[in-house]
């Protein structure tokens, strides 16, 4: 079988190590020794301020959102996955959907002034597939209206705008470290602020609002991650130049295939460099990814619908009262093709593709 993706596992005994010395100091949660060198070792790798380790890419979210303490309207884009809206959502705010660019995949900043009202606090944007969006843009556009930025950087690792970490952008940027990404701490996440004083706020909010045992300084939520998950990434942080090499050739070995047959992708944001994460593949129609799906699906391979449906077409976010037509469009044209370490596959899955086509 081959799936859409695979986790990369590093070798078992250098993950032992780790959890030997765990078991020494019989210190498994509470800012660790090990988070805090996780912590110090990530964010010297990608060259980003003082990322704080979270126990997922969700939590991440709704930590900025309340660190920011964000209220009434958060302009977002429809294309991401669930967790996005859904944050904004769960810390009380209402998600407003803005259609995307139907090349980057990300949030057209052309129609974010027009959404924008008098309850709007905060742009929430998303880095689709690790693609930045316009940054320059959207940041020119929360200054004029004061509104804060928070950039969902799941995707993200490795990927750099302008030579510099796409993390340091925005009032904060979240990161994914969940399994299925290039890097991975089985469950975890990221935040990365330049302020000292919002990353203050958000580490003791990821542990109840502790300042010290006996006191406490807001309101907050067990967000912490574990021993165990920084001993994961610290041990898949010696491969992960390997895992990024070999994702971009991958990913650029797709693009050469599906190029000579007219399939179109991603576009990539200018003056960015991308890791290569996933390969969204357009087809002509609805009916031709469910054609090809089911033709891969029939030689054990699967793919994946991702984004899959388009966020403002779902009953719980109101859907009557958004209309984004790309990112639907989008949504039921897109496919996913499988990607992980090692995969060698591409010409086996673009064959299998291309008699598909011949036969539509």
């Amino acid at each position: 079988m081959i799936p859409v993706t695979k986790p990369f596992l590093p070798p078992r005994e250098e993950y032992q190590n780790y959890v030997d010395q765990i078991w020494e100091r019989n210190w498994l949660t509470n800012n660790g020794p090990l988070v805090q060198k996780f912590e110090e070792k990530i964010s010297s790798f990608l060259n980003c301020q003082p990322l704080t380790f979270v126990s997922n890419g969700t939590i991440a979210l709704q930590l900025a959102i309340r660190a920011l303490e964000l209220k009434g309207e958060i302009i977002t884009t429809p294309f991401t996955y669930i967790a996005t809206p859904s944050s904004i959502c769960w810390e009380g705010c209402k998600p407003v959907f803005v259609d995307i660019d139907e090349r980057t995949f990300n949030i057209d900043v052309n129609l974010i002034e027009k959404a924008i009202t008098p309850k709007t606090s905060a742009i929430l944007a998303t880095h689709v597939f690790g693609n930045p969006c316009d940054i320059d843009a959207i940041q020119k556009i929360a200054d004029k209206h004061n509104l804060k930025v928070i950039y969902d950087a799941a995707h993200c690792f490795g990927t750099k705008y302008k030579d510099e970490c796409v993390l340091n952008f925005g009032d904060i940027s979240t990161i994914s470290f969940h399994a299925t990404k290039i890097f991975h701490t089985v469950e975890g996440g990221g935040l990365v602020t330049k302020s000292i004083s919002v990353r203050k706020k958000v580490q003791a909010q990821r542990n109840y609002g502790h300042v010290d045992y006996e006191n406490f300084s807001t309101i907050g939520i067990n967000g912490k991650n574990s021993e165990f998950h920084a001993a994961m990434g610290l041990t898949n942080l010696e491969y992960i130049d390997d895992l990024l090499k070999d994702r971009k050739k991958s990913y650029e070995k797709y693009k050469q295939l599906l190029g000579s047959l007219n399939l179109n992708s991603q576009t990539e944001q200018p003056s960015s460099d991308v890791n290569g994460a996933y390969m969204g593949c357009i087809f002509p129609s609805s009916l031709v990814v469910e054609k090809v799906q089911s033709k891969l699906n029939n030689k054990n391979i699967f793919p994946r619908k991702y984004f899959n449906p388009s966020m403002d077409d779902i009953e719980c976010f109101n859907r009557s009262n958004f209309k984004c037509q790309k990112s639907r469009k989008l949504s039921n044209s897109i496919l996913c093709l499988p990607q992980f370490h090692g995969f060698k596959e591409h010409e086996n899955i673009v064959n299998l593709i291309e008699q598909t086509l011949i036969g539509t």
